[in-house]
């Protein structure tokens, strides 16, 4: 850390005299860069910034108009502080006219009651910046050393804001150019407040810091309502990808704290670049956190605040999970379905590609229920299942049950988004799949027909399913298969000489149209293999 002149007030020399503070007082943190005795009066021209002046007072001027030119000057080149000795040399009480001066311009300005050998203030003080510049080094060796670590075992750029936040002990946001927060490490419960309105922050407190609101790599703001932020720009080959900010507090980001930073920045972009197919690494994050809870490695509760770390804020919301099915030869489900309807909704979640499926647990709010979100899936065409809303301790419920609605969206002809509560009896269906039994029901309800069908050449399978979905009407039936009514009759005997019992009977329909929707799911190549935590290996 850099030595700061009120930290210099407290070496041990000048414990042997009085020290007083005339002006500049909210100053006293300037940074001491080397202290020069001095006593000539034009010695701002060789000042060069932060110097801690010592004097005698013989150069200051004896006039009020030179004292001020005096006060100007050094205060102008940049000098951290002016201690004057009042022991009687030229003064023994500090003139009106430089406090005057000093207090208007917030320059340091202090008087020592006695002489001191300026050589040994001199001597502490750099034995103290030595110190300083020896600790600085130490930790930007270390910094250097973590962070390249970091790049060479290829983390990710959560990795990345976890370690500055470690290093600066400060709450650190990495968010991209749509201001979506894709890391949150080091968190309080006053940033922690913050994130609920995320773009409130990104979008209104730093554009306004920024004249014109344009974007610059760095900018710090500071409101009463916000702990103060300093954030820096990510660049990928000369374009902004995101920024990433600190909450450090009061006062500027300066020394380590502020080399860490740009050193986070700096290390997040190469990673970045690293990384050629963009979102693999944050699919990868996303993944990982849902095989966890699916293999029951977490709670609920672990999961939300686990979602928070990577940029997604399902806390205090009413949860939902989506089970989307791909089509066969379609890839980018996620990516052509699934993230457009998030992003029209607003509402956030975490999305994992699970195989034959993609699973994404949705943070649901008082506009948005879990039938209106099936109902946009089924708007854009998406197969898929979606589970009751409920809080974070039944999401291993909510996803059994998106699983199951998933299984009977998957035997429809049509694409179809449905809501678990609409199922019915099929929910049923869907449990007996998991084991033998509805296979066995299959078999003992359509076994002949199936047998029949297998070998030959004229199936009769088609006709049930046209004869059942018209309900036992006859005329209907025709229409639909395109023949005359005469075969179907035909037809309809042979059904019933293979099933043993007549379709005409009502409550026989109702059975072998069960028995129908269980082969569906028996058969849907979906169901085989359900959707569920994929392990490494």
């Amino acid at each position: 850390m850099a030595l700061s002149v009120a930290a210099a007030l407290q070496l041990e020399v000048f414990s042997r005299t009085t020290v007083r503070v005339y002006a500049g007082e909210k100053n006293l943190h300037h940074t001491i860069r080397w202290v020069h005795p001095v006593e000539i009066p034009d010695i701002g021209q060789f000042l060069t910034g932060g110097e801690l002046l010592l004097t005698a007072g013989l150069g200051v001027g004896r006039t009020a108009s030179e004292q001020r030119r005096y006060i100007r000057e050094v205060s102008a080149a940049g000098a951290s502080a002016l201690i004057i000795e009042l022991s009687g040399r030229a003064f023994t009480t500090m003139p009106p006219a430089l406090i005057d001066e000093a207090e208007r311009l917030g320059f340091p300005l202090i008087g020592l009651t006695d002489e001191l050998p300026f050589v040994e203030v001199s001597a502490q003080v750099h034995e103290l910046i030595a110190d300083e510049r020896n600790s600085d080094l130490v930790a930007f060796e270390r910094l250097n050393a973590d962070f390249i670590q970091l790049l060479l075992a290829s983390r990710n750029h959560v990795s990345f804001a976890e370690a500055l936040a470690h290093h600066v002990g400060s709450p650190v946001v990495l968010e991209d150019t749509d201001h979506q927060v894709v890391a949150y490490a080091g968190g309080t419960a006053e940033t922690d407040l913050l994130m609920r309105n995320w773009g409130l922050h990104a979008r209104m407190a730093h554009q306004a810091s920024t004249p014109g609101g344009q974007h610059n790599k760095s900018s710090m703001v500071q409101s009463h309502d916000e702990p103060g932020c300093t954030r820096r720009m990510i660049v990928l080959r000369g374009e902004a990808w995101g920024w990433i900010h600190v909450f450090h507090g009061d006062g500027e980001l300066t020394g380590v704290h502020a080399y860490a930073l740009d050193r986070a920045a700096d290390t997040i972009a190469i990673a970045l670049l690293g990384d050629r197919e963009s979102g693999v690494r944050a699919s990868h994050r996303q993944s990982s956190l849902i095989n966890r809870l699916l293999l029951g490695d977490i709670t609920g509760e672990q999961f939300v605040d686990r979602a928070l770390r990577v940029g997604r804020d399902l806390r205090d919301r009413p949860l939902a999970v989506v089970v989307l099915c791909k089509e066969p030869n379609s890839d980018g489900v996620a990516e052509a379905v699934l993230e457009p309807a998030l992003k029209s909704l607003k509402a956030p979640a975490v999305v994992a590609d699970i195989g034959d499926h993609v699973l994404a647990v949705v943070g649901l709010t008082k506009q948005l229920s879990a039938q209106q979100l099936a109902d946009e899936l089924d708007t854009r065409g998406a197969r898929a299942g979606v589970s009751r809303s409920g809080p974070a301790r039944r999401l291993a419920d909510a996803a059994r049950q998106a699983r199951t609605a998933a299984s009977v969206a998957a035997t429809r002809e049509k694409p179809t988004a449905l809501h678990f509560d609409r199922l019915g009896v099929l929910r049923l269906l869907v449990a007996l799949a998991e084991g033998p039994e509805l296979g066995r029901y299959v078999d003992d309800e359509l076994g002949p027909l199936l047998r029949h069908d297998a070998t030959d050449a004229n199936p009769l399978l088609p006709t049930l399913r046209a004869y059942l979905a018209a309900d036992g009407n006859k005329s209907r039936a025709a229409e639909t298969l395109f023949i005359q009514r005469r075969t179907l009759y035909y037809r309809i005997e042979r059904l019933n000489s293979l099933l043993g019992r007549s379709v005409d009977d009502p409550e026989v329909r109702g059975g072998l149209s069960l028995a129908l929707r269980a082969l569906d799911l028996v058969e849907s190549d979906q169901q085989l293999q359900p959707p569920g935590p994929t392990r490494r290996t």
